[in-house]
């Protein structure tokens, strides 16, 4: 175990290599004179973009999205009193975009004062040490303003040679000690402020408002003008940065404007309205200059659909409404079961995730076996997945080959009237092919039901049965990755909840099968219920 003085030692190396490589990183050209420099610094100062891009060319890599432009223009230019809360999602440099900014303004002399405040006094020091390290190394600071470092300069608190203050304050500690000579602070930035665990208890979110409104705000002066910058994704329904933004929302609507409630998701369909469940569906990069589509399906593919809309689309819905638990149990020998019905909906597209040129995951294939057995309804293997046309036609084939002969297998496939051109022009002869390189023929039936409301269907057919522990998921089935997407789908599900649910679908249709097959079977009939006659059987 490491000693601190060992521990200690090693953070002063760490910072001493991150220091050495920031000044190689923004090596500049001395032995420019100094008309010409400045010259060149009055130019990049009236266009604050391209001073950015000079001052800080290890972190300004990739070009500015229009939505970081707007906002940088928003804050340099802010009338006096100016309440900006960014809720931008991960990936979208909120942090770094404020540090640019802050020290643009710090440096032209608009701000002398500023605190930055975070959940705790280690992780606002964490987050001011990025300022600090401008500050004392960068080259390209030190050229065009000269030394910076003053005579105090700790890790939580410094002061530059031309008497600008830097502190960092943890949430519901004494801002003690932040007024410098005349100058209260000017500048309030608000980084990271919530924690989820903190937002589980309703007592803390409103005792560290309370301390941020009361204690951090008041710092500042009456006369003076005071910038406040809050940082953060809306990680739950109530949380300090939800009542920031609403009340920088209520400032926007002032005849004279004097707030802003930037939300940016990571994809999005109309950047002036974020929509979490359109924007997850069907959005686009905002920033494709960093983040293509074909990285953000892979590093979506490895998460939860519940934490990619928490961290990605500012949506801190965990959980679902109607689906608290789903029950795992054992299911009867097949060959106990009347039939079993292997139902698939091909969600329409031919794509499968992380290739080139795909942009949504939005819409999954699906197809689950299941059947009704004493009132109980199996949901016994299944397939959950983005995946090509012809493995959606495999799936029906690995259902066979599952129960083999044990019983009958009715095979159904969703098929809409949107969808029927889809199914007679590409299925058709996806399972013609298949029958002529197997030799087998799958026998499939077109869903031809006019089909209320997903929703509506869903919470109305399945969770009465899964609140009496009637809907029952295959145990032996309980390290199915496709099971699993199936468990974490319904879990999810609510109506206010932009996650998938292309799962619970699919066994709703099965059930729906079942349902009318049990009655065409108790009334000695032969075809589906009330099911139109259907011509298309393949």
């Amino acid at each position: 175990m490491k000693t601190f003085k060992a521990i200690d030692k090693q953070a002063i190396e760490d910072w001493d290599g991150y220091l050495k490589a920031l000044r190689k990183d923004t090596a500049v050209d001395f032995d420019m004179d100094y008309a010409e420099r400045q010259k060149r610094l009055s130019y990049l100062e009236s266009h604050p973009l391209l001073w950015m891009k000079e001052m800080f060319p290890n972190y300004a890599k990739y070009e500015f999205a229009e939505f970081q432009k707007k906002a940088i223009k928003r804050l340099v230019y802010s009338p006096k009193n100016w309440y900006e809360v960014l809720s931008w999602a991960r990936e979208l440099a909120k942090s770094t975009i404020v540090m640019f900014v802050v020290l643009f303004l710090v440096l032209t002399g608009k701000k002398r004062n500023i605190i930055l405040c975070s959940n705790s006094n280690d992780n606002a020091i964490k987050l001011l040490s990025h300022y600090r390290a401008q500050l004392e190394a960068n080259q390209r600071i030190q050229f065009y303003y000269g030394d910076q470092k003053g005579f105090k300069w700790t890790e939580d608190n410094f002061i530059t040679k031309n008497g600008v203050s830097f502190i960092a304050v943890g949430a519901r500690q004494s801002p003690r000690g932040v007024k410098i000579e005349e100058v209260r602070p000017d500048t309030i930035l608000v980084d990271d402020y919530d924690t989820d665990e903190e937002c589980r208890n309703p007592e803390i979110v409103n005792d560290k408002w309370n301390w941020f409104e009361q204690a951090l705000y008041f710092t500042r002066s009456f006369s003076e003008p005071l910038l406040t910058i809050f940082c953060g994704n809306i990680i739950a329904k109530d949380c300090c940065v939800a009542r920031a933004g609403k009340k920088a929302r209520e400032l926007s609507e002032r005849e004279h404007p004097i707030g802003n409630w930037d939300i940016i998701n990571l994809r999005m369909v109309d950047m002036n309205h974020p929509d979490a469940k359109n924007d997850f569906a069907y959005g686009t990069s905002v920033w494709p200059e960093k983040n293509d589509e074909e990285t953000i399906d892979d590093v979506l593919a490895q998460v939860s659909a519940a934490s990619a809309q928490k961290e990605c689309f500012n949506n801190p819905v965990t959980e679902g409404s109607y689906f608290k638990e789903i029950k795992w149990g054992a299911i009867p020998p097949l060959h106990k079961f009347p039939f079993l019905v292997s139902y698939g909906d091909p969600a329409p597209s031919n794509k499968v995730a992380n290739k080139k040129g795909v942009k949504k995951l939005g819409s999954y294939k699906a197809n689950f076996l299941v059947g009704i057995l004493e009132g109980n309804l199996y949901v016994i293997t299944g397939y959950l997945d983005h995946v090509k046309n012809e493995e959606f036609v495999n799936w029906y084939y690995y259902q066979r080959d599952y129960v083999k002969d044990k019983t009958q297998v009715y095979n159904f496939i969703e098929n809409n009237k949107l969808q029927d051109p889809f199914y007679e022009q590409v299925f058709v002869p996806l399972f013609q092919k298949k029958w002529e390189e197997t030799g087998y023929i799958i026998p499939i039936s077109p869903d031809l039901r006019n089909k209320p409301d997903k929703f509506a269907r869903i919470e109305g057919n399945l969770e009465p049965l899964n609140r009496a522990g009637r809907m029952i998921l295959n145990i032996a089935e309980k390290d199915n990755p496709h099971m699993a997407r199936l468990e974490e789908q319904f879990l999810l599900f609510d109506d206010g909840l932009p996650a998938p649910a292309d799962g619970p679908d699919g066994v709703e249709g099965g059930f729906y099968v079942c349902q009318q097959k049990m009655v065409s079977l108790k009334a000695g009939s032969c075809t589906v219920g009330t099911r139109p006659r259907n011509n298309k059987r393949y």
